[in-house]
């Protein structure tokens, strides 16, 4: 029991004081996470659980566009938008359908841009 709880304050610290950039990549590894478990539970035919994954990448998905700062970002931040919405609805499609080749089409583009966010954080730090 007591390991359960330190790893409960070890996680609510790491995102307390995360910076911005450490946040981002917290959400895209866990887009990628759970993509992977919701995956995992159609094969399955775990419905409830395909459900609650998919909502956590849809969740995921709907922060990352609703933090994007359009203003300032110029045209490749509407780009990124639009590829973060297309997602998300390929997400709905793949929930709803529980279809397991919309998630196969859409989880490529999820790794893809857990990879480029990590590749831009390992470059900011140069």
């Amino acid at each position: 029991m007591y390991g359960s709880n330190a790893y409960k304050t070890y996680k609510n610290n790491s995102v307390t004081y995360a910076s911005k950039e450490q946040l981002l990549l917290m959400l895209v590894d866990g887009a990628v996470k759970f993509s992977k478990m919701a995956r995992k539970s159609m094969e399955n035919n775990d419905i409830k659980n395909t459900h609650e994954y998919l909502i956590r990448v849809e969740d995921i998905f709907t922060e990352l566009m609703a933090c994007l700062d359009l203003s300032k970002a110029g045209e490749w931040g509407g780009d990124l938008f639009n590829l973060y919405s297309f997602i998300n609805a390929q997400l709905v499609k793949a929930n709803l359908k529980k279809d397991i080749s919309i998630l196969d089409e859409t989880m490529p583009l999820i790794v893809e841009i857990r990879d480029m966010w990590h590749e831009a954080y390992k470059l900011s730090k140069r």
